[in-house]
């Protein structure tokens, strides 16, 4: 299939939602109070909604339209499609009699509710996904023959982010690792680059993955605690097993606590090699750089995420898709000369605990990747959605990595269970968009229908059909492997697990040195045995005395001396977050206003939409607030939601802040500020965003005692707030309100 036609159909799928507006809408039509009673058809998909391409489990297109697949027909019929009288009521033997074993429906429906269910994903269960569009820039073009890495290829996507510990039912703002994975339909066959936010991982070899995951997942006596490494388990396998100690760092960085997915970087982990149409290899890195930088939440921003709303990051992709927001994100690589020792500036390209720095191989952008189509549902998309690093087109090639060559066999096997047998490929969101003769046969939930009857080769009943080619096909490079003995062991390079953690730690700002403090004290108060504290102590020695004597401080315990002398190392300011601004597309400003609206609020909310963020109206109660539409309440509203926060009411007392009522509405002495208000800009304040207020509002900020706090600001109008609020979203928050006490 043409990925031409395929681009096309996307772009048609989503024209209706080119202008802002605000999310949310439940479904494509509008419900009356009373049930509907009159048949009807299925209503469509909503307008920022898409659906896998129509094409058959082998990658033919049927041309049908993308609601094919959906649900048919006015009126409701069993699986098998006779159309039925009633659906509320079993079939008994009387009004007050048994249930009897000839009822059909109810034995098919109670049937296939009981097997709705499948097996979680054993890591990264927790996720959302999205479609959309990859469009080349040609720059890879020298490094590679992969037909959509040409020059203005446009190819499908589907991206899946989750977190990797917790299980499906978790909240989304834990510490964790995020996974990255995107499924590109090219015309050359499916290609999966399997990756995370973090560009390390725990271990080097991959026999060692059930053991971080065994040790990072809940205590299996008492399954507790759920989405989370602040326990004994996970402190106890990464302080001796210490080749983790830099992936271990990132994940007490910021980076795991991100704002969104769409302020995530991703990365390849692992080292490729590309091989382009003059046979000629490199080595490459994959990198993903958002367009709206990478930026995190606060620590107590996150725990309050995750009861206020467990699901914050799914919920702010779909609402920015459907706001027109779309996420997008420029693919590079760095590339390295392939050399016999597979190394660069000193660093093994195969160990995939190490990094090579930015300033030492820049990213070279080859790409530009949007995505604008939610999931039509939920279940057949981002849950059934399987990947495999094996599914590489011609021209992208593995390594001898340890950790990548497990996981070309892992991700293969776990499918087997979860998704039932061998078909996967099959399901609609997984069929490739390449013509498929592959030769499999049967098995469970076959979907094809193969003709012939000679599926093996050589064969001549079948006229040699499948033949193979040398054209366009993927080829495994002979790359020659060192002479050697069979051994259960790592090269000597692999010995150094702590220059690099040190390298991140001194390329961070002091404020995000503060984070890092303060997450592996929380982080290791929270275990109950004091030999592990008093281990991991040790190797952050061996990081930086400063970081371990923070940690040690907060854990009252003594700073031990290091083990292995911390090495000089030059600092890489490309793992810093902080220092650039960047654009405020999709960011949440929440408006309060009063029960009449505000002078201004109806002005700056245009303003706000069409410079590409999405105001929230925030009022006493629901409904309309001086012709403006109500989307958060008193009631309903809380900092976490929004990136910033303006006033333009003095936000009196609204009549249900009442403390019986509402725990948020209580406040001691004299109340002039609705306390939830109060509440409200006293958690953005704490959490660094930036607040504003004009006219009465400017009253609220008085009573908080914020006023003349940087990042607090006063203006005479709505339009003269949003104009410098403007300028401190460029830098997502305003960390100089709280001065950093480290170097």
């Amino acid at each position: 299939m043409e990925a031409r036609k395929i681009v096309d159909a996307v772009k048609d799928a989503v024209e209706a939602v080119t202008e802002p507006t605000v999310p949310g809408t439940p479904g494509s039509g509008t419900p009356t109070v009373a049930e509907p009673t009159t048949p009807r058809e299925p209503l469509p998909p909503k307008s920022d909604q898409g659906t896998p391409e129509p094409v058959t489990p082998t990658g033919f297109d049927t041309g049908a339209p993308k609601t094919a697949r959906g649900q048919q027909g006015a009126y409701l019929t069993t699986a098998q499609g006779a159309r039925l009288r009633d659906t509320d009521h079993s079939l008994k033997a009387g009004p007050r009699g048994p249930i009897l074993m000839q009822d059909h429906h109810f034995r098919e429906k109670i049937t296939h509710f009981d097997h709705e269910r499948i097996p979680e994903r054993v890591v990264h269960a927790r996720g959302a996904g999205a479609h959309g569009v990859f469009t080349a820039y040609g720059s890879a073009e020298a490094i590679t023959s992969a037909g959509f890495l040409k020059k203005n290829a446009e190819t499908p996507v589907f991206v899946r982010f989750s977190t990797v510990l917790g299980s499906r039912g978790s909240a989304d703002t834990v510490r964790d690792t995020r996974g990255f994975a995107t499924k590109f339909y090219t015309s050359e066959g499916t290609f999966d680059l399997v990756g995370n936010n973090i560009p390390v991982f725990f271990i080097q070899d991959a026999i060692k993955f059930p053991d971080i995951i065994h040790a990072g997942k809940p205590h299996p006596d008492r399954e507790i605690p759920q989405a989370q490494s602040a326990h004994d388990t996970f402190w106890d396998f990464v302080s001796l097993h210490t080749e983790a100690q830099h992936h271990t760092i990132w994940n007490m960085s910021d980076r795991g606590i991100p704002r969104s997915y769409r302020h995530m970087e991703g990365f390849g982990v692992h080292t490729f090699r590309m091989v382009n149409d003059a046979g000629e290899t490199v080595l490459v890195k994959f990198h993903w750089k958002p367009k709206l930088g990478v930026h995190s939440l606060v620590w107590e921003e996150a725990q309050l995420a995750s009861g206020v709303d467990p699901d914050f990051h799914r919920r702010d992709l779909y609402d920015a898709i459907e706001a027109g927001a779309y996420p997008e994100w420029e693919l590079g690589v760095q590339v390295f000369p392939d050399t016999p020792d597979e190394t660069f500036a000193g660093i093994d390209l195969l160990d995939p605990t190490k990094i090579v720095p930015e300033e030492l191989a820049e990213v070279q952008p080859i790409g530009r990747l949007v995505l604008n189509r939610n999931p039509t549902n939920f279940f057949a998309e981002v849950e059934q959605v399987a990947f495999h690093l094996g599914n590489l087109p011609p021209g992208i090639d593995v390594t001898n990595d340890p950790l990548l060559q497990g996981r070309l066999f892992s991700y293969v096997d776990t499918q087997l269970t979860r998704l039932a047998g061998p078909n996967f490929s099959q399901i609609p969101i997984n069929r490739p968009h390449a013509p498929v003769n592959d030769m499999l046969r049967d098995g469970f939930h076959q979907q094809g229908v193969h003709a012939g009857v000679a599926p093996y080769k050589p064969n001549s009943l079948d006229g040699g059909n499948p033949f193979e080619t040398t054209e366009k096909a993927f080829a495994d490079l002979p790359v020659r492997v060192a002479e050697s003995t069979k051994v259960r062991e790592n090269p000597a390079s692999f010995d150094d697990h702590y220059s690099q953690v040190r390298l991140f730690w001194q390329s961070m700002t002091p404020v995000e040195k503060e984070h890092i403090v303060s997450a592996y004290t929380f982080e290791l108060g929270k275990c109950y045995e004091q030999a592990i504290k008093e281990r991991q102590l040790l190797a952050l020695a061996n990081i930086d005395a400063d970081l371990c004597a923070q940690v040690a401080a907060g854990l009252g315990l003594p700073a031990p001396a290091p083990t292995v002398e911390p090495v000089e190392v030059a600092p890489s300011p490309a793992l810093s977050q902080l220092g650039q601004e960047w654009p405020a597309d999709g960011r949440i400003i929440g408006i309060v206003v009063g029960p009449d609206g505000a002078d201004g609020a109806g002005a700056v909310r245009e303003a706000i939409l069409a410079a590409g963020a999405l105001p929230l109206i925030i009022a006493p109660v629901g409904g309309h607030a001086g012709g403006l539409v109500v989307q958060r309440t008193f009631n309903t509203a809380r900092s976490v939601e929004f990136d910033a926060i303006l006033v333009a009411d003095a936000a009196a007392p609204a009549a249900d802040a009442i403390p019986a009522r509402d725990a948020k509405a209580g406040a001691a002495g004299t109340i002039a500020v609705d306390p939830r208000v109060r509440l409200l800009i006293e958690e953005a304040w704490r959490h660094a965003k930036p607040v504003g207020a004009w006219g009465s509002g400017a009253a609220v900020l008085e009573q908080a005692g914020i006023t003349g706090t940087p990042g607090v600001f006063l203006a005479e109008s709505g339009p003269g707030a949003l104009t410098t609020l403007q300028q401190f979203l460029a830098l997502h928050r305003v960390w100089e309100r709280f001065p950093a006490t480290l170097a």
